[in-house]
């Protein structure tokens, strides 16, 4: 798949660990895939039937109530754009991309003004606790 992103994936891991327990959520597995947007727009249609570029698609995968499962393709081009056009930094966008995928699976929806709203303030809690977990990272 596209370009993967340098992540630090213990700390990326813990945060979204910890935006799962902050939904009193437990974590099955998680799986994150980077993409191009000619590849997330393939997998867009062939799955969903939409024919449109998109920066995220997430599968749910859960059997078990409150167990999280699933696989998040997000397009590395997408969160690019997205990150210049709303004048932010690329690993900014990158984290609310990321939180929006979980923030799916955990049961948000981003349908009506009203979900849409309650996604966006739970991406915005979802980075404030990024902020938060980075003050307890004790150098090495």
């Amino acid at each position: 798949m596209g370009r993967r992103p340098r992540l630090n994936k213990l700390l990326y891991s813990e945060w979204l660990y910890k935006l799962l327990l902050s939904h009193k959520k437990s974590l099955g597995s998680l799986n994150y895939t980077y993409c191009t947007d000619d590849e997330l727009l393939d997998i867009n249609r062939t799955y969903l039937s939409h024919d449109y570029y998109t920066d995220i698609i997430t599968f749910d995968l859960s059997e078990e109530k409150g167990l999280i499962e699933g696989d998040i393709y997000i397009s590395i081009d997408r969160v690019k754009d997205n990150a210049k056009l709303n004048s932010v930094l690329f690993e900014t966008e990158l984290k609310r991309v990321m939180a929006h995928g979980l923030l799916h699976l955990i049961g948000f929806k981003d349908k009506s003004k009203k979900e849409i709203s309650a996604m966006r303030e739970a991406e915005n809690q979802a980075l404030l606790l990024w902020e938060k977990s980075m003050f307890h990272v004790k150098p090495h």
